[in-house]
């Protein structure tokens, strides 16, 4: 029997049942699961999907998620953004998104922001309650986000994906064979090694990796030429090449200005915005058309 802690949904979106599933149904239970959730996908995501993945967790991988959705969005693309972080969502926090989605017909219509749709385990749950689930609930709430969600026609679809090799992760690499990927790393050596382990597994599931992006590459104090490596230095380059792969963009530390909480949006520092605009334009020629 699979016992599942659940946690508050909010109940004008949708609600759970949960029924005994005994080992010997098992099998008949994951070929529907999956035939479904393939399904779905090939007709509600159009266009191509990117996970955005890392192998560790702190790396900037949500930051560097909605950043890319941004840039790709202001070269004029329909770009959506999936928070596929179930345990750990963040994107609402990080977009100051507070809003609830909207429902048609029983169905979810994205929070816009900034021409992207988004949509996260964070607009279904009351006051940032934790979702304790075991990896089969995980899988029934991949089959909402893709079942349940009205996302119109797209160019981009981005995934951040949770950090490390688990149940979503191998959930998306069977579900979708057309998705390509980009590995995160900082410069430290044991980031990169991590991430090495991410990439791998994308290699071994048959996925394209555009490319490697490394974040908190360097800090250049205010008015002045010098540059430190507060995290070590070469770590995105030397995973690019573990992985047979480029290095499409180096994210310096810039701190918030006046003392003020870090910004997630690239668009209110110029020079991060020119470095997520070239991230952008080399996905784009990198990228093929999705092919059902």
């Amino acid at each position: 029997m699979i016992v599942v802690a659940a946690p508050v949904l909010k109940q004008e979106f949708f609600s759970f049942s949960f029924n005994v599933i005994f080992i010997t149904a098992m099998g008949l239970h994951i070929y529907y699961t999956e035939y479904r959730l393939k399904r779905s996908v090939m007709l509600l995501l159009s266009g191509n999907v990117l996970a955005v993945t890392s192998g560790k967790g702190g790396v900037g991988k949500s930051t560097i998620s909605i950043n890319l959705a941004l840039a790709l969005a202001d070269m004029g693309k329909k770009v959506a953004l999936i928070d596929l972080d179930i345990y750990g969502f963040s994107i609402p926090k990080m977009l100051d998104l507070s809003s609830n989605p909207k429902t048609v017909n029983n169905k979810i219509i994205p929070v816009g922001f900034d021409n992207i749709k988004v949509m996260s385990m964070g607009f279904l749950v009351k006051e940032n309650a934790p979702v304790v689930w075991r990896g089969p609930m995980l899988g029934k709430m991949l089959d909402h986000f893709f079942n349940d969600v009205i996302w119109g026609e797209l160019d981009y679809t981005i995934l951040d994906l949770p950090p490390g090799t688990g149940d979503v992760a191998l959930d998306m690499h069977q579900k979708l064979p057309d998705c390509k990927e980009i590995i995160v790393t900082t410069p430290h050596p044991t980031a990169v090694h991590v991430a090495e382990r991410a990439g791998t597994m994308a290699k071994k599931s048959g996925k394209r990796i555009l490319g490697v992006i490394e974040n908190m590459s360097y800090f250049s104090p205010q008015g002045s030429s010098e540059t430190f490596h507060l995290f070590g230095n070469g770590g995105g380059e030397k995973l690019a090449a573990l992985l047979n792969t480029s290095l499409i963009g180096q994210i310096p530390v810039i701190p918030p200005p006046n003392d003020k909480q870090v910004s997630s949006k690239c668009n209110e520092n110029q020079e991060i915005k020119s470095i997520y605009q070239k991230a952008a334009i080399t996905i784009d020629h990198l990228d093929v058309p999705f092919t059902s």
